[in-house]
């Protein structure tokens, strides 16, 4: 009884930031002002609808709210998301298969190495990174935030990926190699199927890296259309667009929200089959 008591409270916890900010998005002006922080009375979509309406949104009261492009800034989320998610897995594959399968000389110290990264401050990286991409040519652009990112959860993805490819039974490949497939073969085919759940848990690492960021979206993102949604919603005007910045940081929220729970037994086992020993 102790137990579920527990367990309720920490899922009240956990689920409260959620319910608190969806209220806040249904509230009208009137009802945020004199109303109940904790419920809405009478929910109004009033300020979803003002994320997509543009130029030709109407003012609210005396106030002109200044309208931002909101699609734009989740076309740009997606777009920086997809191209993090694909540079890193592709690069955390091939380096974690290295260290941990084939072992090249010093492989566990290059493994420490990439995990021992995170000990370095982000915020002292700023002015290398902008002169980096500013002789990349990637200024104010997407690839910028794509490479940075990347770089940023590539450690601990090939950290956990290595850690599993160690342990992984070296006889599930010679039995394909002796059936005649190519070592190529053997590994799109069957390692890496059998690394799905460790793909989950970095994927999930990555969203979360990618979503959470604010600071290096707004520095290396100035053009207000190439903004992401974090960088965009957090310029807004809060004392003119509070509501409407709340909708839309709900609104952003959501899928994020939605694949952690659909993949979330997977993340689970996928950290547990990479935190073995050795690991």
């Amino acid at each position: 009884m102790a137990q579920g008591t527990l367990m309720a409270l920490i899922a009240a916890y956990s689920l409260f930031p959620i319910y608190f900010i969806t209220v806040q998005s249904l509230k009208t002006p009137q009802e945020d002002v004199f109303g109940s922080p904790l419920w809405v009375t009478d929910p109004s979509f009033e300020n979803y609808t003002e994320l997509f309406e543009g130029a030709k949104a109407r003012p609210r009261g005396f106030v002109i709210l200044p309208r931002v492009p909101f699609l734009d800034w989740l076309a740009n989320s997606a777009l920086v998301l997809a191209g993090s998610l694909a540079v890193t897995l592709a690069a955390a594959v091939l380096a974690a298969y290295a260290l941990g399968r084939l072992q090249p000389p010093g492989w566990r110290w290059w493994r420490r190495a990439l995990f021992a990264t995170y000990v370095v401050p982000h915020t002292i990286l700023f002015v290398p990174l902008y002169q980096v991409i500013i002789r990349l040519g990637l200024d104010d652009s997407h690839g910028a935030l794509v490479l940075i990112y990347s770089t940023m959860a590539l450690p601990f993805c090939v950290w956990i990926l290595s850690a599993y490819y160690q342990h992984l039974p070296r006889e599930i490949e010679e039995a394909a190699l002796i059936e005649g497939a190519s070592p190529a073969t053997a590994f799109v085919r069957i390692v890496l199927p059998m690394s799905r759940n460790v793909l989950i848990a970095a994927a999930l690492f990555t969203v979360g890296t990618v979503g959470n960021d604010f600071m290096l979206a707004s520095i290396f993102l100035l053009d207000p259309t190439k903004q992401t949604v974090a960088a965009g919603l957090g310029v807004m005007d809060v004392s003119l667009e509070e509501l409407v910045t709340v909708a839309g940081v709900n609104l952003a929220a959501i899928p994020v929200a939605a694949a952690c729970a659909v993949f979330a037994r997977g993340y689970v086992r996928g950290l547990t089959a990479a935190m073995v020993e050795g690991a």
